[in-house]
């Protein structure tokens, strides 16, 4: 695990436990929110991506959800691929409703998460 994936893990965990306690909860799109804010967090760990990814698929899979089971598959493979070699778009939210390749702004938060991990790498 490189050490920006260990550095980003604290602040991915803490939205995938949001994700959890929402799901559990039966908020099913505030669930999502936070899945698409780990994603945006850890896109540049292979690890934390493909494992998003995942996770947004079981997600998809709870709610019966064709297309967002079908698009993760798809994205699980490109993020296993592609994020090692930089091959991902910046500040994707990650779920199936958004391409896969186009690049979104990065909120003010999550880029001073980043950006705070990064300078200490």
């Amino acid at each position: 695990m490189t050490k920006f994936a260990k550095d980003i893990a604290p602040y991915v965990k803490a939205e995938l436990l949001k994700a959890s306690q929402f799901q559990r909860s039966g908020d099913y799109a505030r669930a999502f929110t936070h899945l698409e804010s780990a994603h945006v967090l850890g896109q540049e760990s292979t690890y934390w991506h493909v494992k998003v990814h995942a996770l947004m698929m079981l997600w998809g899979i709870r709610q019966k959800d064709t297309k967002e089971i079908v698009g993760q598959l798809i994205r699980i493979i490109g993020a296993a691929a592609l994020t090692a070699i930089n091959g991902v778009p910046v500040g994707n939210t990650g779920g199936s409703n958004v391409s896969p390749l186009k690049p979104m702004p990065i909120s003010p938060e999550h880029a001073a998460i980043i950006a705070k991990v990064k300078a200490n790498a």
